[in-house]
């Protein structure tokens, strides 16, 4: 469920209903879909997630591919954790564990836009424990936090049985002081901030230290507190400053990067989420990532890109050669040859033949144009900065066009222009391949708030993404039709003839106007790709040239759609329906995004 889904889903939806519920329904929705074959991809597609290796470290021979883990208080039941380790975490608390279930456990509740976790919070045993644990495979490392009224013996049990499965046991001071054993795995000792600022004791022998963003009582609720971040901060602070090589685990205080970025400064190795993750979106990893990645990575180094530019201008070239034989000949002398009717003849026959081809034509050539320009842009601000989503959208969009030709092979007519094209892109395309074969570099933003910008552009993602989505279905309904019926119920309208009618006028009239609808399809589909691509996984503040992109790239498409259809008299609200759908998308998802797009960075 990433920030686009989630935010509008969570005002409309998850608002209007109880805490527990709502987690309920997000956590056993994402494990359903990360259980389900694929489902893993489906999630990694829709958030691109993977971290970059700058990120990665080791911390007592345990690897983190991030330093972002995930508090055991979001998930108490332990229903979403399959799904959150393929989220961006780079692991995960689970707990407070107990031994039997307590007899009073009261759900958190949503109080002044903030968590309130009961004084009397859920737990999770030992028994529910071990079966998740035992049940699923995990790729991040586990901690487990065991709750502070475990006595000696079943604290005892607790280590004994989960020590196999997890990396690290979270413990209370007074709960080390009760061991009288090793367990063989990492022992963290779980401070709060307003301890460390009053006195630091530290038990021996213990590999690490968690420290606890302070709470406050509001009547039987606990409330993160608001100055909770500079405390936290301070607390890792003298930390790092009496035991500079031990390492520090915070929890909590993080609603934005920028908290993240603050405690990562004052010497925080790792960093739970708590209730910000719920405020932020599940977005919120990947932010956090992309803003440490900036002073790692200062700068993007650059690649070769020239080869993939070509590419798309060669296509953006034939769009225009396209276009010009759609607004003057239309139908070309193969054309002619192979139907065995020429274009006088079929306009003496019913006129409307030829500007119905002309426009399934001009309907191509401006997809073409959009296509090409979406290709430069991506060549030049995506591949040339070695970025991998971006070399993953333009190998998509590419692979998708090409096997496009054989939609229209395989319906009886070989348009020969379209395959000299076809030939002449393909070496252009195997030498881009190659230029983009290294390209392994991950998103960097500067962007670590959660202003109003950020939050408009969330919508304005939504809107692309369903753009994006609405093209490729689109051009995979265009593509089918194309290969079977041809024609939809109000293009017979427009004709004022049936396809009988039409076969009886030529028997290859039909497949040269399939193959024109097919190849339209396969074209819309790969434009669907890339805007669906470039909305997912390049949104970032600053991004000034996507905006553009979208804004001018999407235009010829539109232009052409809509102007061909007017300009024919094909003017059947209902099939302009979807094509006016896809502007009120455009334009609002446009306006939504621009002052975030647009932003100078801080």
């Amino acid at each position: 469920m990433p920030d686009w889904s989630y935010h509008p889903l969570k005002k409309i939806a998850f608002s209007k209903i109880e805490a527990k519920k709502s987690r309920q329904f997000i956590h056993y929705s994402m494990s359903t879909i990360a259980s389900l074959p694929g489902g893993k991809h489906v999630i990694e597609f829709l958030g691109h997630n993977a971290t970059s290796s700058l990120l990665h470290k080791q911390l007592n021979n345990t690897n983190f591919k991030s330093p972002i883990g995930l508090s055991g208080m979001l998930d108490p039941e332990l229903t979403g954790t399959k799904a959150f380790q393929e989220l961006g975490f780079g692991y995960i608390e689970i707990g407070p564990i107990v031994f039997r279930a307590p007899t009073t456990q009261i759900a958190p509740q949503w109080q002044q836009n903030q968590i309130a976790f009961s004084t009397s919070s859920e737990k999770v045993t030992l028994k529910r424990a071990l079966q998740v644990v035992v049940a699923n495979k995990f790729h991040v490392p586990l901690f487990a936090r065991l709750d502070e009224s475990l006595c000696t013996v079943d604290l005892q049990r607790c280590m004994e049985q989960l020590s196999p499965f997890v990396d690290g046991f979270f413990l209370y001071s007074k709960q080390l002081e009760l061991l009288r054993y090793e367990v063989g795995v990492p022992i963290y000792q779980i401070l709060s901030a307003n301890q460390v600022q009053s006195s630091i004791q530290l038990a021996n022998s213990i590999s690490g230290v968690v420290i606890d963003a302070p709470y406050s009582n509001r009547g039987d609720r606990l409330i993160e507190q608001a100055d909770g971040l500079n405390l936290l901060q301070e607390a890792v602070q003298l930390m790092k400053k009496q035991f500079s090589n031990l390492p520090i685990i915070t929890n909590g205080a993080i609603n934005a990067p920028s908290d993240a970025l603050i405690l990562n400064k004052a010497g925080a190795d790792l960093m739970m989420l708590t209730e910000g993750y719920v405020n932020a979106g599940p977005g919120l990893p990947k932010r956090i990532h992309e803003r440490l990645l900036v002073d790692k990575m200062p700068s993007h180094s650059t690649s070769q890109w020239h080869w993939s530019f070509l590419f798309g201008l060669s296509i953006f070239i034939g769009g225009f050669i396209a276009l010009y034989f759609a607004l003057t000949t239309v139908i070309l002398q193969y054309d002619e040859k192979f139907i065995g009717l020429t274009s006088s003849q079929l306009l003496l026959i019913n006129p409307k033949i030829i500007a119905f081809m002309a426009h399934d034509r001009m309907s191509l050539a401006g997809t073409m144009i959009s296509a090409g320009i979406l290709y430069m842009t991506l060549a030049y601000f995506g591949l040339r900065r070695q970025l991998h989503w971006a070399k993953l959208t333009s190998h998509s969009a590419a692979i998708i066009g090409f096997l496009g030709i054989l939609l229209f092979i395989g319906y009886g007519y070989f348009d020969w222009l379209h395959g000299l094209f076809w030939l002449a892109l393909l070496p252009i395309y195997i030498m881009s391949w190659r230029e983009r074969k290294n390209l392994k570099a991950s998103p960097q933003s500067w962007h670590d708030t959660n202003d109003l910008a950020w939050k408009r552009a969330v919508y304005g993602q939504l809107l692309f993404v369903i753009l994006g989505f609405s093209l490729l279905i689109g051009g995979l309904v265009i593509s089918t039709i194309g290969i079977t019926t041809v024609f939809v119920t109000t293009d017979i309208s427009f004709l004022c003839m049936d396809a009988a009618t039409l076969q009886a006028i030529s028997d290859r009239l039909i497949p040269v106007i399939a193959h024109d609808r097919a190849g339209f399809g396969s074209a819309l589909v790969s434009v669907g790709i890339l805007v669906l691509c470039l909305s997912l996984w390049g949104f970032r503040a600053s991004e000034r040239w996507l905006w553009f992109t979208l804004a001018f790239g999407a235009l010829p498409a539109f232009l052409a759609g809509i102007g061909t259809h007017f300009a024919i008299g094909y003017t059947s609200f209902i099939h302009l329906v979807p094509l006016y759908f896809l502007c009120v998308l455009y334009v609002v998802g446009l306006v939504l995004s621009y002052s975030y797009l647009m932003q100078q960075p801080k």
